[in-house]
């Protein structure tokens, strides 16, 4: 039996299993009578281990929302019956997952008698409840509300393909999303995505759609299905959590799943630190293929070149950028750096006046007052370098009173000159100080107590070195993400030229690093300088950035005060993120572009969120228009309803959360002489 045979004889045991449903399902004058049910705010997911299910678990984790997982390969799972699904609490029915994401419209396998009893009691307990179901990923059949793919329709590879929302996808589950979805096409020689697009039958609505046979038609990708009772979100397309066209769809899938009301918050995020300003920043030698001055350059640290440093006609830009853009940039300063390069160029600096005159259009990151390495004493003898010893064999350290100073010094500056700070918020030089592998495995013992000395409570890392935030001491780091445009290159042909050295093989004339490194990828063959930065750099750096936005990542991203500068090369990458965020998102659903001691705290709550989650401390549940939540003490709880929702008060009711993407969220924690958040839904 072929694929299409198979699926038809699955779909019509579906439909046998279906029609047992009238001896499970109470009778409407029972229901009637009974109380209104509780609903626990869990999200039920039967797992067949494909990429489409493993995508919405990423989502329902990333965002917290709690679920719990049926693996249908295990032999120890349990069986999905009645008393799985439902029980009575205090006389009153209880349904214990709002939601139920399933591989296809089959999931049990309705083959078998007892796959087809698992599905039946699920199908029941939808029915009984008002629980809704996702399809992950299935294929254009009756069985799921679509005709054949051969009555008008489509299947086939759908990379690069255009899709868009419909009427009842905009004013449904997908509001949040403008323009049309694009299926990702990262490379010509491998097929990215596969889909089914049919053509919609009674009972079906399509939320989002695409072109099929002549143009004039239009195939559905999702929708929602609904029969017998039962309301089905159709998925048919494969795709994994990283590609975009999930991650854009992701929010509205969760939305139509718990209809709005759940455990759990998104938001999309964007910042970007700006390192080093004030300071010059070294140059790539082009003949030498490294940084003159830079340890593995083979001159000791000694090299020189020609620096790279903003004017204050690239200050000027900058702000004017920012207003245009309506995007601000974070500055993250060496002052002393600047004082040194003033005394070494007549005692007159334009760049920093300009930027002090415009100090009010941006914020501000203490970076240290020199850029000073806080981990252990360099040797630069060796390449790579090592941590120095003393006589006695033990790791030389920055001391905690020059680590101080590098940080008192930088924040009494700013201060001094009328720049807004937060001294809790600090970005140490290469990050160091922090564990820095191979060489320094640890952090410098004297980091902490220097944290502690300056009020220092969120502290920059490196994400792709320390994606999860850490303690150092009793300060909290905050990851960051690199740019893959390099702090030492001012112009986009130095760009291109060591993108090159570092992605091309060696045949090519590359250093070979991406032959060697396995995370990496080498080049089909070198970009061309004087365009490659353009065609091939830009909108590579700006799908990466854009994907972290697109997934919910607060996480900020970092460059250097050398992208400002010369070409300005940060600019292309930085519009063509915003403005592909803005051409697929509606007004509803913004950039927050929170500052570093934000996103330390979004992190800190996420951790303690998916703790309690884990240890089962929480308790959540909704009834009518009612929704209760309950977690440990200090545990602030992330939480998403309807506009129009309250938070019940000792004494009345306050407006809940804040609007965004068509709902109202927040963290959110009891009031005073309250144990447990209580919210009041719209009826």
């Amino acid at each position: 039996m072929g694929f299409h045979g198979l699926r038809a004889g699955r779909a019509a045991a579906v439909a046998l299993a279906a029609g047992m449903l009238a001896t499970a399902v109470p009778a409407a004058g029972a229901a009637a009578a009974a109380p209104a049910p509780r609903i626990d705010l869990t999200v039920l997911v039967v797992d067949d281990g494909g990429g489409a299910v493993g995508a919405i678990v990423a989502e329902l984790k990333d965002t917290g929302v709690p679920y719990r997982t049926v693996r249908l390969d295990d032999p120890g799972r349990p069986v999905v019956n009645a008393a799985f699904l439902s029980d009575t609490v205090s006389g009153r029915p209880r349904a214990k997952y709002q939601g139920v994401v399933v591989p296809d419209e089959d999931p049990f396998g309705a083959e078998s008698a007892a796959g087809a009893a698992e599905n039946a009691a699920l199908f029941a307990y939808e029915k009984s409840f008002g629980i809704r179901q996702v399809d992950a990923y299935t294929w254009s059949h009756p069985g799921v509300g679509l005709e054949y793919v051969d009555n008008g329709g489509y299947a086939g590879v759908l990379d690069g393909a255009q899709s868009a929302v419909t009427s009842a996808g905009r004013t449904g589950p997908f509001g949040y999303l403008d323009g049309p979805v694009t299926f990702e096409d990262n490379s010509a020689l491998v097929a990215e995505s596969y889909g089914f697009a049919g053509r919609p039958r009674e009972g079906f609505t399509s939320f989002l759609d695409t072109p099929v046979g002549d143009g004039a038609g239009r195939g559905s990708l999702v929708g929602q299905y609904t029969h017998d009772g039962r309301s089905e979100l159709v998925v048919t397309f494969a795709y994994n959590q990283y590609q975009r066209q999930f991650r854009v769809l992701a929010r509205g899938i969760v939305e139509w799943l718990t209809q709005g009301i759940h455990l759990g918050q998104s938001r999309n995020y964007f910042s970007v630190h700006v390192d080093d300003v004030f300071a010059p920043d070294a140059r790539w030698d082009k003949d030498r293929n490294c940084t003159p001055g830079d340890i593995d350059c083979g001159d000791g640290g000694e090299g020189t070149t020609t620096d790279i440093r903003m004017t204050a006609a690239d200050a000027q830009y900058a702000g004017q950028w920012q207003q245009s853009s309506g995007f601000t940039l974070d500055m993250v300063y060496n002052a002393g750096a600047g004082e040194e390069w003033k005394a070494e160029h007549g005692g007159t600096d334009p760049l920093t006046a300009q930027l002090l005159a415009d100090r009010a259009q941006y914020r501000w990151i203490n970076h240290t007052y020199t850029h000073l390495f806080l981990g252990c004493v360099q040797d630069v003898s060796v390449v790579p370098w090592q941590c120095a010893q003393d006589t006695a064999g033990n790791t030389r350290w920055t001391s905690r009173a020059d680590i101080s100073a590098q940080i008192r010094d930088n924040h009494n500056w700013g201060v001094q000159k009328g720049i807004s700070l937060d001294r809790s918020e600090l970005v140490t030089g290469e990050h160091s100080g922090l564990r820095t592998l191979p060489q320094q495995p640890q952090d410098n013992p004297n980091l902490a107590g220097a944290l502690a000395d300056n009020g220092v409570k969120w502290t920059a890392s490196d994400n792709s070195r320390e994606p999860q935030q850490r303690k150092a001491g009793a300060a909290l780091t905050v990851p960051r993400h690199p740019m893959n445009v390099y702090y030492n290159v001012g112009t986009a042909a130095e760009m291109a030229d060591e993108y090159n050295w570092i992605y091309t093989a060696r045949g090519d004339g590359g250093s070979g690093i991406c032959e060697t490194n396995p995370a990496s990828t080498c080049l089909a063959e070198p970009l061309d300088p004087a365009t490659g930065y353009g065609s091939y750099i830009v909108p590579q750096e700006a799908r990466i950035a854009l994907s972290h936005v697109v997934a919910g990542d607060p996480r900020p991203h970092y460059v250097h005060q050398s992208n400002l500068a010369e070409e300005r090369i940060l600019y292309p990458v930085l519009d063509k993120v915003l403005a592909d965020y803005r051409a697929l998102f509606a007004d509803s659903a913004p950039l927050v572009n929170p500052r570093q001691r934000d996103v330390g705290t979004e992190l800190q709550r996420r951790a303690a969120w998916s703790k309690a989650l884990a240890d089962g401390r929480v308790t959540a549940y909704r009834i009518g228009t009612s929704v209760t939540v309950q977690a440990p003490s200090g545990v602030t709880a992330p939480v998403t309803v309807p506009e129009g929702t309250v938070k019940q008060l000792l004494l009345g009711t306050a407006v809940f959360g804040a609007a965004y993407a068509g709902a109202r969220s927040a963290w959110t924690s009891p009031e005073l002489l309250q144990s447990a958040v209580t919210l009041r839904l719209p009826a």
